[in-house]
């Protein structure tokens, strides 16, 4: 629809005035990318905003596109996205003009090198007034912070895939993002772990910053940035963060749970844990809210371990969930081998559940956390547990009995202590909670 008038405008001469005479009020706007000969049509038409977008594949395609550009004071959008690293340089060059009008800016890059082209100081003349949405995708830009100091009406921020020469510290990156007084959303996802994270960590600051508009949050890389990142800023409305941490042995993170705790996510929340082959991913969910932190690795007892830390060291106390859900990542078909799981994994990743009522257990799961409750003694993990549910038994509901035998002494133990625990058939579904 961004150049539906075109058909109007050649009805007739009277209906082309009537288009021309509104620009602003229809939202007039040119369309244009790579196949688009801008050089011949660009000024056949009024000077309306341009629309720059599309993937670059050949020479022409390219020589289009920086023609356009070159008209800087009428641009509005530009989204290109598969760019190589010629095609980079090309557009970065034809970008170091001022663009008074630019509100949205997209660039893909896939990179055919190792060192892609860093993105120069002197991008958009060194100012971006009116720009709302940033998305660079494996473009390096260590200048950014100085660019965004102008976007004051910067909405979304997107940097993914950001290479190593694209690292931006996470003291310059929270003073950026507390100057952007606007910013709703931001993603920021690295290539790699960054060499940087062998440094001795650094003390507190005395002051945070606060970045009140920010309601959504991603997050791609090593525990140590995002630990130094959330030291210096609070999200008081944050209602969406999601994090996916590259693998290591260890995960201590006492700074993200402290910032996690100055957030208004964790209310009337359950708790799902998750594993897919390649991921293993804790998620505290309620209306309109959730969290989701995981762990990218393959092996199942480092998923277990990962996960069960990160419940223990990366969360404020989970104190107020009463439901808990352990499955396999959707769809997907995950050969689980609990012979090569250490019980007392189930149960670091079951002690940090104080108020768990109800236990929810995907069918892969269930003989080894079956193992890991009978060695339980007392009630010191899971002191609240009233429900077992196991959709094991989905099909063949009479097996149900075969796997109360399994954990007697676990639920004979809690019906001495006063505590008895019920083992039902679980549908998949959610377990409703009971005011």
């Amino acid at each position: 629809m961004t150049e539906a008038w075109r058909s109007l405008v050649h009805v007739c001469r009277r209906w082309r005035c009537l288009v021309f005479l509104s620009p602003l009020r229809l939202n007039l706007r040119l369309f244009c990318t790579p196949g688009t000969p801008a050089r011949d049509t660009l000024d056949v038409w009024p000077a309306l905003p341009l629309v720059i977008e599309g993937e670059i594949t050949t020479s022409s395609g390219a020589d289009n596109i920086i023609v356009a550009l070159g008209q800087s004071n009428r641009v509005r959008r530009v989204n290109l996205a598969c760019l190589v690293d010629r095609q980079l340089e090309r557009l970065l060059a034809a970008m170091q003009l001022p663009f008074p009008e630019l509100t949205r800016l997209e660039l893909e890059l896939i990179s055919d090198g190792e060192t892609p082209p860093v993105v120069p100081d002197s991008f958009l003349g060194g100012s971006a007034p009116h720009l709302q949405d940033l998305q660079l995708r494996g473009i390096p830009f260590p200048g950014l912070p100085n660019l965004l100091l102008s976007a004051t009406h910067l909405v979304s921020l997107n940097l993914s895939n950001v290479p190593h020469s694209g690292y931006i510290p996470p003291e310059a990156m929270a003073a950026l993002l507390s100057a952007l007084s606007s910013l709703h959303a931001l993603y920021l996802r690295f290539q790699s772990r960054p060499d940087w994270e062998s440094r001795r960590p650094r003390p507190p600051p005395s002051k945070r910053s606060a970045i009140p508009p920010l309601t959504y949050f991603v997050f791609n890389g090593a525990i140590g940035y995002l630990e130094d990142l959330v030291t210096y800023i609070d999200a008081p409305h944050l209602n969406h963060l999601s994090i996916t941490f590259f693998h290591q042995i260890d995960f201590d993170g006492p700074r993200l749970a402290q910032f996690i705790s100055r957030t208004p996510i964790l209310v009337d929340c359950d708790a799902y844990v998750d594993f897919s082959a390649d991921t293993a991913r804790v998620r505290l969910t309620s209306f309109k809210k959730d969290l989701a932190i995981g762990i990218s690795c393959r092996e199942h007892n480092r998923q277990l371990s990962s996960v069960a830390q990160v419940c223990n060291s990366c969360l404020p106390p989970l104190s107020i969930i009463e439901s808990l859900y352990i499955e396999r990542r959707y769809w997907q078909q995950l050969a689980w081998n609990n012979d090569a799981i250490e019980n007392t994994l189930w149960l670091e990743l079951l002690l940090p559940f104080p108020a768990v009522k109800n236990l929810c257990i995907f069918k892969d799961f269930a003989p080894g956390i079956a193992a890991a409750l009978q060695e339980i003694v007392g009630t010191e993990v899971l002191p609240s547990l009233q429900n077992i549910f196991v959709d094991i038994f989905v099909e063949r509901p009479e097996q149900l009995g075969p796997f109360q035998e399994t954990i007697g002494q676990f639920l004979a133990e809690r019906e001495v202590s006063g505590h008895s625990v019920t083992i039902s058939v679980w549908d998949g579904g959610r377990i409703r909670r009971r005011s």
